[in-house]
């Protein structure tokens, strides 16, 4: 059985059925562990537990197709096996000289509109908030405002229609107040958004007096009602300098544009930030898009919106990729956005130069909980590799890219096939016969695939497809 497939079927329940009746273990914790890439960890939590334990968490799931195979899905995974000898390392980073526990932060939108939110969310070991933008204008919302593209229960890409804040102000400004007083090892970072020079200078200010280590300015929501506002300001770089510089002007606290995706040359703007003194840059905001449920229609009609989720994080990436990689920019710091689920996805973000990470659609899918499994594998692989300052990992993977011009073409690396794992199910045949070199040879009575290597140009559309992982890697070679 392919673990990872059947976690990926848990619902993740609240309060789950099948832990409720589990007397010596937690097995939806478990099998969340390994649904958040933390396998190797996933044994902890059912150690103690009987057979018997198991078949009646199996019994008690409410799945509504047919139960997680629990008993067996548990009974394969292992303890740890690495040793700590009780310690892990410390995630602590500073990230424009505020200290922060580590790099894991809820991002401006609707996972932190109110005071209740974000509190249970630092309560439950989030590290701070860049808390749901702030502005002067009347914010009226649609319904519905949301939509997503699906894999069974779990969002690929989601696409959001919500705007900023809808409270008032100074109701914003006394949550901001309150986490700061109630949470002061925690970062709180005001996110404004205005429309003119002075709107963005008095927000700054506001954010500033309420006590706030930063504040984050807006110049990329991709759906405001009006014009001279969110990506249109991102869009434009003479824009994001001068409001960029006129905010530093008047603030002593941290000043980070927010950019947007939606546009050819980040660096333009990421530039003009930068000659106006910004400390760092979020990036990326969410991506212009279309979906077309009917479901999802507001009185009938589509319009353009925001698009984010797993399916974006290539691009983000992509973005922070060509900022971090600009020596114009080397000495301007990161924070990462942008299809955030796991602690292998944070990990990506910081390896190309992200001090922080900031999550919101997983949040929106899986709840604040999933701060256990970023903070828990993200230290385990530290222990991996024997690193102990995760300043180590940061921009790390940076002088692995090179543009296409520069990538090695005189050498391959061919495919091979495990029969062992080999399942015989032809996908690979089939990809490669419709979609690549015609390299592969099916046996219809044996049911093995082959491959040619005199047709073979190691494409690896092979390995890809199949569903098994029974097509690997073989040495890299010189070209005949």
């Amino acid at each position: 059985m392919h673990n990872h497939e059947e976690a990926a079927r848990c619902l993740l329940c609240a309060d789950a059925p099948c832990s409720q009746v589990c007397k010596n273990g937690d097995p939806a914790r478990a099998i969340r562990a390994i649904r958040f890439d933390n396998e190797k960890l996933a044994g902890q939590w059912v150690t103690v537990c009987t057979d018997q334990d198991l078949e009646r968490a199996e019994t008690a799931c409410i799945h509504y197709d047919r139960p997680v195979r629990i008993k067996e899905l548990l009974r394969s995974v292992c303890c740890d096996d690495v040793a700590t000898n009780g310690k892990v390392p410390s995630l602590a980073i500073d990230f424009c000289g505020i200290s922060c526990e580590n790099p894991f932060f809820l991002a401006s939108s609707a996972v932190c509109t109110n005071y209740e939110m974000v509190a249970r969310a630092l309560d439950a070991g989030w590290a701070g908030v860049f808390y749901k933008t702030i502005c002067k204008q009347e914010i009226r919302e649609v319904s519905p405002r949301f939509d997503a593209v699906k894999n069974d229960t779990a969002f690929s890409g989601f696409r959001n229609m919500e705007q900023l804040s809808e409270n008032p102000i100074d109701v914003d400004l006394d949550i901001l107040r309150r986490l700061k007083k109630d949470y002061p090892t925690k970062v709180i970072i005001g996110s404004v958004m205005g429309q003119f020079e002075e709107e963005w200078i008095e927000l700054a200010k506001m954010v500033e007096e309420a006590g706030c280590d930063a504040v984050e300015l807006n110049f990329s929501c991709p759906q405001m009602r009006l014009t001279g506002m969110g990506s249109d300001v991102g869009q434009n770089v003479e824009l994001v300098t001068f409001y960029t510089s006129f905010v530093k002007r008047h603030v002593g606290i941290p000043v980070i544009p927010k950019m947007t995706p939606n546009i050819t040359h980040i660096n333009e703007p990421a530039q003009g930030a930068y000659f106006a003194g910004a400390d760092a840059v979020s990036a990326i905001n969410t991506i212009k898009s279309i979906t077309m449920s009917h479901q999802a229609m507001v009185s009938e009609k589509f319009t353009v919106s925001g698009y984010s989720g797993r399916a974006i994080k290539p691009i983000a990436l992509r973005y922070i990729c060509q900022m971090a990689s600009n020596k114009i920019l080397k000495n301007m710091q990161f924070s990462g956005i942008g299809g955030i689920e796991t602690w292998r996805d944070a990990l990506e973000f910081i390896q190309l130069g992200c001090r922080n990470v900031q999550v919101c659609t997983a949040v929106m899918q899986y709840g604040y909980r999933i701060i256990d499994d970023l903070i828990l594998g993200l230290q385990h692989y530290m222990v991996e590799r024997g690193v102990d300052r995760l300043e180590t990992l940061v921009g790390e993977q940076l002088p692995n890219f090179v543009l296409p011009s520069n990538l090695d073409r005189e050498t391959i690396v061919f495919p091979k096939i495990d029969y062992e794992q080999c399942i015989g199910c032809g996908r690979c045949y089939i990809s490669c016969a419709d979609g690549g070199h015609q390299a592969i040879y099916f046996d219809t009575v044996k049911r093995q695939p082959r491959i040619a290597g005199t047709k073979c140009v190691g494409c690896h559309l092979c390995r890809l497809v199949c569903p098994t992982g029974a097509i690997g890697l073989t040495k890299r070679i010189k070209k005949k």
